[in-house]
């Protein structure tokens, strides 16, 4: 029987809670520099050509990334590193653009971590599960869920609030392969007009067991509790 939130056929134009978690609950980022590999897949495959140029890769990768470029298939609204899993909130906007870069970016997580830490096997405890999103209110409540996850994550060795979209919102990063607009778009209209990264930012920050409850009841979240 198919494992719940699994997807098979994704709309084109539909936007997606996309996460996976470590076999076992295992952690699958253990130092910063795993965080800045996964994240640096992400840009390899969601930038243009010349973003990927200044980032100082060399020809040869210059010309891999370019023939595997995603950046027309899918669009990342949000994002969050944790010890043991991720959180992405993708737009697929062809057919096959989730499917292609998940298994892309896992792929490519998964031999450089096996390459360092000396093991074998499967990194991810199953496929990634995917979530629809489909009212532009859920997307809002979990935007804040996965930006507020990260914020109140203690840890010694990795501080996962660097690793998440969260500071791109609050204007302390840009970035051309995180899109934000839509977000801004509709909570400045929507929600509280006036200034929208004070606003939004005042809004992640608050209490957010209603986002919690909405998404639950919307079966956005991980069907169990992670680290």
């Amino acid at each position: 029987m198919p494992g719940r939130n699994i997807v098979k056929n994704y709309f084109e134009g539909g936007y997606y809670h996309v996460y996976n978690r470590g076999v076992e609950k295992r952690l699958i980022f253990l130092d910063n520099q795993d965080c800045h590999v996964f994240l640096r897949y992400i840009k390899l495959y969601l930038s243009s050509e010349s973003t990927v140029r200044k980032m100082g890769e060399s020809e040869s990768k210059i010309r891999r990334f370019s023939a595997l470029n995603l950046e027309k298939d899918v669009e990342l609204l949000c994002f969050a590193l944790m010890p043991n899993h991720f959180h992405l909130l993708l737009k697929n906007k062809t057919k096959k653009g989730i499917r292609t870069f998940m298994q892309r970016l896992t792929t490519a997580y998964v031999m450089y971590f096996n390459k360092k830490y000396k093991r074998v096997g499967p990194l991810f405890q199953n496929i990634y599960k995917a979530s629809p999103v489909l009212h532009d209110s859920y997307m809002l409540h979990l935007s804040r869920y996965i930006h507020n996850n990260s914020l109140k994550l203690k840890s010694n060795k990795i501080k996962f609030g660097d690793y998440c979209s969260y500071q791109y919102y609050v204007g302390n990063r840009m970035a051309e392969w995180l899109k934000t607009e839509m977000i801004f778009e509709y909570f400045n209209s929507s929600v509280k007009p006036g200034n929208p990264i004070e606003s939004y930012k005042a809004f992640v920050e608050m209490d957010i067991s209603d986002s919690i409850e909405v998404l639950t009841n919307q079966n956005l979240l991980f069907e169990e509790e992670c680290l």
